[in-house]
């Protein structure tokens, strides 16, 4: 069982706080959008694994990532160290791991042979994976530990994002300007060998002294935390009692729904992530300039669009708020649909993708931040109901659902890839492979958008019935007491 922190943070934490927390989702966002963008492009047009294969490897590096989030869960929830609390030890050890890990990645010569490539690829992005899990995990569960106010959950996951989101954006936007410039050798930068391996070594240099910051920020709310009931001696790991925890968590209702919506915008994230690149680059013939100017824009409205959507979520409360978003998210998606059949009137020119830009980035502003602060909410009732706070199993649980989707849909993708016959040795593809691109992007978020709008719609928390938790939580703790 769980000890209680009697002096767990109730009301607001000091801005610069939020911040410092804040920061360790900038490293990790760099890491995980140079991963989700560029390793299936790097894999087939640099490193030229057939697509099949690629997609193969990520769809196993994804599940084995989804399974070992709750397992990640419940040893952070359970096995904590005296100087690190639950979380701390955790945080520290996956920010120097991964730094390392993610390095070799992207510096495997393109001399191997096929064989040795593949296995390596393999290899490095498993334990790519794992030290983000051994990372993720913790720091995600902290900051739901970090106030129970309901809209200052709000506030830290608002600001969290901001860098998450900063991250992805530096990884993307200013990896195309600085990194994929055009050469003589390679007019589209993009496939350039040396700039993979200068993206690799910066972002992880980046991740670990964001990581780090992160880390001494945030220690001195130790004694604070709940912390493990081991008595100084880590308990038995049990597998009975994980899935004990993880079916516990999985019948809380309200989790449930969040965890099913944010599964499925996550897919539609997935998507792009994996055949964006291709995408742009080939469907729509553009540069690293002009895909560098479409995805800023979109990374850019998100960011600056947080704090509007804090305060919308205080006005509205928080499922509406995600229902606006979603809904704006998916006319985003219905009008890049459109562009795709007007392919050939919009070829390279970026003006025709600036209302995608603005729609897209302000609808999944929301659907990053506002469903971690949910899920604080729902963490609430299971309190109430058996005494004990199992963030980390929850956002366990929470990431196991959404990267077991999307290791399908990148394992589906990578047979598409085949399928419509996408050939990296070719600089330029046939008219009926980059249409089917498109389609396939547009058709596949706009789906899963009208999915995560139907799982969002039956959440039934709000301001009011968390208070009115919490209070009997607190009345509850006065008996024991």
């Amino acid at each position: 069982m769980l000890k209680k922190a009697e002096s767990t943070n109730t009301g607001k934490i000091p801005l610069f706080d939020k911040i410092g927390y804040g920061t360790g989702n900038f490293g990790f966002g760099i890491v995980f959008q140079i991963i989700a963008t560029y390793l299936v492009f790097y894999s087939t047009a640099i490193l030229k694994i057939p697509g099949t294969i690629i997609g193969t490897a990520v769809s196993i590096s994804v599940i084995w990532d989804a399974v070992t989030d709750p397992m990640m869960g419940y040893i952070s929830d359970r096995i904590g160290f005296r100087l690190f609390g639950r979380r701390h030890f955790y945080i520290l050890f996956g920010t120097i791991a991964l730094s390392i890990a993610n390095f070799f990645l992207w510096d495997i010569s393109q001399g191997f042979s096929l064989s040795l490539k593949i296995a390596l690829v393999l290899i490095l992005l498993l334990l790519t994976k794992t030290f983000m899990t051994i990372y993720t995990v913790p720091y995600t569960a902290l900051g739901a530990e970090l106030s129970s106010d309901y809209d200052e959950r709000s506030s830290i996951q608002g600001i969290r994002t901001i860098f998450f989101l900063s991250g992805l954006s530096i990884a993307t936007v200013m990896g195309m300007y600085l990194f994929f410039g055009p050469t003589p050798e390679y007019p589209q930068g993009q496939l350039n060998p040396d700039a993979y391996r200068s993206i690799g070594l910066t972002s992880s240099l980046m991740a670990l002294v964001f990581g780090l910051f992160c880390y001494i920020t945030t220690k001195k709310y130790i004694p604070y935390l709940p912390k493990a009931d081991n008595k100084g001696a880590p308990p038995e790991f049990r597998i009975s009692r994980l899935v004990e925890d993880v079916l516990e968590a999985m019948k809380n209702r309200d989790f449930k729904y969040v965890v099913f919506g944010y599964m499925f915008t996550n897919t539609a994230t997935a998507l792009i992530g994996s055949i964006g690149l291709h995408v742009f680059t080939y469907t729509f013939l553009f540069d690293n300039t002009g895909i560098a100017f479409i995805i800023g824009v979109q990374f850019g409205i998100s960011i600056i669009t947080q704090p509007l959507w804090v305060m919308i979520s205080k006005r509205l409360d928080k499922k509406p708020s995600i229902i606006l978003g979603l809904f704006l998210s998916l006319a985003a998606g219905l009008y890049f649909m459109a562009l795709v059949f007007m392919r050939s009137s919009v070829l390279g020119n970026v003006l025709y993708f600036l209302p995608y830009s603005v729609l897209a980035g302000f609808g999944s502003a929301v659907l990053f931040s506002l469903p971690l602060s949910m899920i604080a909410d729902t963490i609430d009732v299971q309190e109430l109901t058996t005494g004990e706070r199992n963030e980390g199993v929850f956002y366990g649980c929470q990431t196991l659902c959404y990267k077991l989707a999307q290791s399908i849909a990148i394992f589906i993708l990578g047979f598409v890839l085949d399928i419509i016959h996408f050939d990296s040795e070719l600089a330029s593809q046939p008219v009926s492979t980059v249409v089917t691109l498109g389609m396939v992007l547009a058709v596949g978020c706009i789906l899963c958008f009208v999915l995560a709008v139907a799982s969002y719609s039956r959440y039934s928390l709000n301001k009011a019935k968390v208070d009115e938790t919490q209070r009997q939580i607190r009345n509850k703790q006065k008996v024991i007491k």
